[in-house]
């Protein structure tokens, strides 16, 4: 965190480019089944927990459709109504990327920030003057009896290369701080090829395609469990220089397939349930990047996006499945997106941008009405909950944002961001059409579209040893959709009812990083605070987490490493119970962890971390109710107790 606070207080660069070919230093990423575990690392950023595997990110209060995740460029949805299969879960164990979060809009070639955007960039494999490179990893945890594997292999040059990478990591029902078990098992498997070619002109082509296999994954925080997800992806990139700057076309696809169930991995209930589901993705985007001169950079680009989603909920109690709800009814979605942004350096220590960017939007659930059980149709359910049965929607979006920075005396640089992000309401939030005799949760068609408007004030520096960053911030939304619950009385169902509305909601927050480091030794205290409110009700929003502390100290020599780092929080009371999303009034905790990393010959490396060392229990605020039928006292999915994890790799 020093570094990077240097690096943003003193470097140059204008604009924000795709940056693949940066490495990850983190020591922790070969012992993550989940890479987005290593942001636990940050207080801006929470994970949501719900088993095993599937860690949703908070980024300063918002998640799931709010926060966007860029695997190398690309957008990869999840398949699952639940979000059991969160994008995040698709990132590479085998090769770490690099994370990078970013919450307003410095550049909007991805598309407009609404919440927060994780971005993920593999590193290029780097040769060193030989033809080959790879490296080989084997680890495990004593917590839950986890096994992982992890190999990649590249031939080739900087100018052509291929590379070949997978890994399979697995692990039992981990325990809590209490000794109880939590249900967190599963199986992940991921295969992974790619290429790149550069001819002297500097024309590119990169390529890759991937397949992750996840099996028998265990839910605490679900009523159902997940025995298969299986993911494809394909990508393909050109581009070449052109004037004094550079043009590229990107191109990929993403199927999942997902399937979940009550009854394959726990005993079964009076009705056997199986949701099957598939999103489908398909994308294209051209950017053209321009620095006629040493103060300007500016950029313009245009992307298509068309997406798929299909669920079923079938009752399988009878030889014959009965459909119970069609979830996703065949619902489609296109975007089409322009955007252009500039940047200019226009004294010595000032600098400006603006951005603006216009999105189309076409949604519609083809399958509306069709018929399921008790004669209802997706169409009836949104007719009977909002007085609306027309499923076809168009937005129009308007993004943008103007950015200053200023560099101070000191080393220091003071920066404003201004920022108008629209998000279209995600697929679940319009059309889910779940309907059961005891409950039933109903998207809504007649959302209107949200808009964020941000402000952000930075002031990053350094001086001698030492590096420092506070921020402030706030985003005010017009038309925020919350999701709330309807009681018995309301909706006439035993276990109430899940809803969508838009209402008036302000989030506003403050972060402080200060670091120092004399080469050996490193400290970094970082904090953050978010308050979110639902200014139409006057009450709190959901699932915002509470004040958040990490403080980490750090030694490294001759290539060693090892860092101790204390996580805190308060307690969280600022709740909605309503939402059907906050379990309740959460505890503060205080988590101790070290690690280390050290080289034991040339090229092999001993890495180990102790996590939770006092073999505390708790949970963040975010995480999901528990509703494991066996560990009835538990009001969230707790995270592990104490556990060891070790992993020895091989480079070469």
């Amino acid at each position: 965190m020093p570094a990077l606070a240097l690096a943003q207080a003193s470097g140059d660069s204008l604009v924000i480019r795709v940056t693949e070919g940066q490495a990850s230093d983190n020591s922790a990423a070969v012992l993550a089944s989940e890479p987005v575990s290593r942001l636990a690392s940050d207080p801006a950023v929470s994970l949501s927990r719900m088993g095993g595997r599937g860690l949703e990110p908070v980024v300063r209060g918002q998640s799931q459709e709010r926060v966007d995740v860029l695997l190398d460029g690309i957008r990869v949805e999840g398949a699952c109504p639940n979000r059991m299969d969160p994008p995040t879960s698709r990132l590479s164990s085998a090769l770490a990327p690099a994370l990078e979060v970013r919450t307003n809009n410095r550049t909007l070639r991805w598309g407009p920030i609404a919440g927060g955007q994780v971005i993920a960039t593999t590193a290029e494999p780097r040769f060193n003057d030989g033809v080959t490179t790879g490296q080989v990893t084997l680890g495990g945890s004593d917590n839950g009896s986890g096994k992982l594997v992890n190999a990649a292999a590249a031939v080739g040059s900087e100018a052509a290369w291929l590379r070949l990478s997978g890994g399979y990591d697995e692990a039992n029902d981990y325990e809590d701080g209490d000794g109880n078990k939590v249900r967190s098992a599963y199986e992940n498997a991921e295969g992974r090829a790619d290429a790149a070619w550069t001819a002297e002109t500097g024309f590119f082509i990169k390529a890759m395609v991937s397949r992750q296999e996840e099996s028998d994954v265990k839910y605490a925080g679900s009523g159902m469990d997940a025995p298969q997800t299986d993911t494809d992806i394909y990508r393909m990139e050109i581009g070449s220089p052109v004037a004094k700057g550079e043009w590229s076309l990107l191109a990929w696809q993403a199927d999942v397939d997902h399937i979940m169930d009550n009854f394959s991995l726990r005993p079964a209930g009076m009705m056997k349930m199986q949701t099957n589901s598939i999103t489908e993705t398909r994308g294209l985007r051209f950017t053209l990047d321009q620095s006629p001169n040493s103060v300007t950079d500016w950029a313009v680009g245009a992307d298509l996006e068309a997406n798929d989603w299909d669920a079923t909920l079938f009752n399988v109690s009878n030889p014959m499945p009965m459909t119970v709800s069609l979830m996703w009814p065949g619902v489609e979605r296109e975007r089409a997106g322009l955007f252009a942004e500039g940047f200019r350096r226009v004294a010595r220590d000032i600098k400006v941008g603006a951005g603006l960017r216009y999105d189309r939007v076409e949604m519609n659930a083809t399958k509306a009405d069709d018929v399921a059980s008790m004669g209802m149709t997706p169409a009836i359910l949104y007719q009977s909950a909002y007085g609306t049965a027309d499923v076809d929607v168009e937005d129009n979006n308007v993004s943008g944002f103007v950015s200053g920075e200023w560099r101070l005396p000191q080393n220091q640089a003071l920066t404003l961001i201004g920022s108008r992000s629209v998000r279209s309401p995600s697929v679940t939030e319009r059309y889910l059409a779940r309907n059961t005799m005891g409950d039933s949760w109903i998207g809504n068609p007649d959302l209107d579209t949200e808009k964020h408007y941000k402000l952000e004030l930075a002031l990053s520096g350094s001086k001698n040893q030492w590096s420092w960053k506070p921020v402030v911030w706030v985003d005010q939304v017009d038309d925020f959709v919350l999701r709330y619950k309807e009681t018995q009385a309301q909706c006439g169902k035993a276990n109430g009812c899940t809803r969508y509305k838009n209402i008036d909601a302000r989030l506003l927050g403050v972060e402080a990083m200060i670091g120092w480091t004399d080469g050996t030794w490193s400290s970094s205290s970082a904090l953050a605070s978010v308050r979110g409110e639902n200014r139409d009700d006057n009450k709190a929003l959901p699932q915002i987490p509470p004040v958040q502390f990490v403080q980490t100290l750090g030694w490294q020599a001759m290539g060693h490493s090892i860092e101790a780092e204390w996580q805190l929080a308060r307690r969280q009371d600022r709740i909605d119970p309503q939402s059907g999303l906050d379990a309740g009034v959460s505890p503060g905790y205080g988590v101790f962890n070290l690690s280390g990393s050290h080289p034991l010959m040339e090229y092999l490396t001993f890495n180990w971390a102790l996590n939770n060392l006092f073999d505390n229990t708790w949970a963040p605020h975010v995480s999901r109710a528990n509703t494991d039928p066996f560990n009835p006292d538990a009001i969230r999915v707790n995270e592990p107790g104490r556990t060891l994890r070790a992993a020895l790799t091989a480079r070469w």
